[in-house]
């Protein structure tokens, strides 16, 4: 609604109230976890002729070459009903090509944009064919039951795993079951992955190290290497300088459509609200506005903080916030430790949001 607003150090100005995201506590029913299993908005409309590979990397080039032709592979009937296509023409257990294609690549080489190209160049219809993180792979299953998900994902084409964690093992150990019995239904996979915490000095974790965790479905993926410059030789990524806690709280009013909330109460908000709902949190969001950002105080809140930055790059929302910068959230014990990958990616599209965010401030 709305409403004649005093704002620090200005005149009342007559502005829409901002949203708050700690008033905010989405309930996420089972069926639209399914649903949303797409491609997020940022990779709406990447395709494989969007993919720009590098000249100085023809493995790039390839990767393209390969995932067309694994794409087209997959038209035809499902391969647990009548027309089975040629694809699946062979037994699981000695398929005639594997079911499966492995993207080993390192942070920035466009794995996301691939695995996305791939989905949509899948000639399915959407409901036919299933894209998420493993995180929300993991959801799904806590939400709907083991039975339950490989039951509703068995009819699929194609499963898409962006971002497969190797960092629990509880975790590995259920999605590999879960896959197994899709693999046994029919339905090909792709997967991308992060750095295992044993490998902290990589910028990737070979293939050989994704195989042996998935240990049975190994014989199902092509490992597909993706060379590219790797994030380590890149460097934290600069982030933009904070606004004054003045010029966030009018940005916030004067947008329609954002929120604003002090940073370490969303931070509390964000412990009692499942991951699996942080998308929903986003929903109709069109910047967020934070003020008094300051350091993550633990690991647990830190790896929270990296679900919902991850929803909001997906989403395209803008950051925009008063306090430290955002490279400057994680301690140096967070960043050289078991979950470095994840912490660097928050950083990176944090800091993608927060330039995203400067034109919301009146110049």
């Amino acid at each position: 609604m709305s409403s004649s607003t005093a704002v620090p150090g200005q005149s009342p100005i007559a502005e829409t109230a901002p949203l708050s995201l700690c008033a905010l506590e989405p309930r996420v029913p089972a069926d639209r976890l399914v649903a949303e299993m797409v491609p997020p908005p940022r990779f709406d409309s990447v395709r494989f002729d969007t993919y720009v590979p590098d000249p100085n990397q023809p493995s790039q080039t390839e990767a393209v070459k390969v995932l067309s032709d694994f794409a087209a592979g997959l038209g035809g009937a499902h391969a647990s009903g009548s027309g089975k296509r040629k694809w699946f023409s062979r037994k699981p257990a000695a398929p005639s090509a594997p079911l499966g294609v492995y993207l080993d690549g390192g942070y920035g080489v466009g794995k996301t944009h691939l695995l996305a190209s791939l989905w949509h160049a899948t000639p399915a219809a959407p409901s036919l064919k299933a894209f998420g993180t493993f995180v929300e792979l993991t959801n799904l299953v806590g939400a709907l039951g083991f039975q339950q998900t490989v039951q509703t994902l068995s009819g699929h084409r194609l499963l898409c795993i962006d971002e497969f964690e190797l960092d629990d093992p509880g975790d590995t150990v259920l999605v590999s079951s879960l896959l197994s019995r899709l693999v046994e239904a029919g339905v090909a996979l792709a997967a991308t992955s992060n750095t295992l915490p044993g490998k902290l000095g990589e910028g990737r974790f070979a293939a050989a190290d994704f195989l042996r965790e998935i240990q049975g479905l190994s014989a199902h993926f092509r490992p597909l290497r993706i060379d590219g410059e790797d994030y380590r030789h890149r460097g934290l990524p600069e982030a933009p300088p904070p606004y004054s806690e003045e010029q966030v709280t009018r940005a916030a009013y004067a947008t329609e459509g954002a929120s604003l909330d002090d940073f370490p109460s969303l931070l509390d908000h964000l412990a009692r609200v499942h991951p699996s709902r942080y998308g929903a949190l986003t929903d109709g969001l069109r910047a967020v506005c934070l003020t008094e950002v300051q350091p993550v105080p633990d690991q647990s809140t830190a790896l929270r903080l990296v679900v919902l930055a991850d929803r909001l790059y997906d989403r395209e929302v803008p950051v925009l916030a008063s306090g430290l910068p955002f490279d400057r959230l994680f301690s140096e014990e967070m960043l050289n430790g078991g979950y470095r990958k994840k912490y660097f990616r928050a950083i990176s599209r944090l800091t993608a949001l927060a330039r995203d965010a400067k034109g919301l401030v009146a110049q």
